[in-house]
């Protein structure tokens, strides 16, 4: 399930947008400014963000420049009322993907936002690495790497996850003898193979972080 982190001062268009998301399947939190909004993007993995530009005390255009500045690059859609060309620029230039003019059509920013979230499925991104699902590979600052089809299937499946963990059954059957050692060698080996931390949540399984 996708996550969206929704930037709107406005309560009412706030609350309508997120029931009407969460009914199409995607989980929303809000913040009400810019300040939480940066709080909520540190403490948290969205797949998207939809950033209302006037907000109180940090704007949406500021707050994403902040963020693609800090290698952040998750999918942004500006929504504003702000339909000058000049609004519109600056919006592409801090790095959105997409702008939505207010007022619109609930439906129109859903197929946005499918746009938008659809390619997450085959491709997903963990710190320096960026992973095609659909081909399982592994790349490092555009270079593949080398991994065990058995720890490749693990590392996708921790970081799809992130971050939350993934359950030890979950990840037993990804191995081809499963047994409690197995999994120790094979998360071990992932851990010095791409130098990532993997925390072992104790009754739950095993997440990145």
């Amino acid at each position: 399930m996708s996550q969206i982190l929704l930037l709107e001062d406005d309560p009412s268009l706030s609350k309508t947008l997120i029931k009407y998301l969460m009914f199409h399947g995607y989980e929303v939190d809000w913040a009400k400014n810019g300040e939480e909004a940066v709080d909520m993007c540190y403490d948290n993995h969205y797949d998207l963000y939809l950033f209302d530009i006037n907000v109180p005390l940090l704007n949406g255009i500021d707050l994403l420049s902040s963020l693609r500045e800090a290698d952040d690059f998750t999918p942004t859609i500006i929504i504003s009322a702000l339909v000058d060309i000049e609004s519109v620029t600056k919006g592409f230039i801090a790095g959105a993907d997409d702008y939505l003019k207010k007022p619109f059509d609930p439906e129109e920013l859903l197929v946005r936002i499918k746009a938008k979230t659809s390619t997450l499925k085959d491709k997903i991104t963990y710190k320096e690495y960026e992973i095609d699902v659909q081909q399982k590979i592994v790349k490092k600052q555009g270079n593949i790497v080398s991994l065990g089809d058995v720890q490749k299937n693990i590392f996708i499946s921790l970081v799809q996850n992130y971050p939350n963990p993934v359950t030890k059954d979950e990840l037993m059957l990804l191995l081809e003898q499963p047994t409690d050692l197995a999994m120790r060698v094979n998360i071990s080996k992932l851990k010095k193979a791409l130098n990532i931390e993997i925390e072992n949540v104790r009754g739950v399984g095993y997440k990145v972080i």
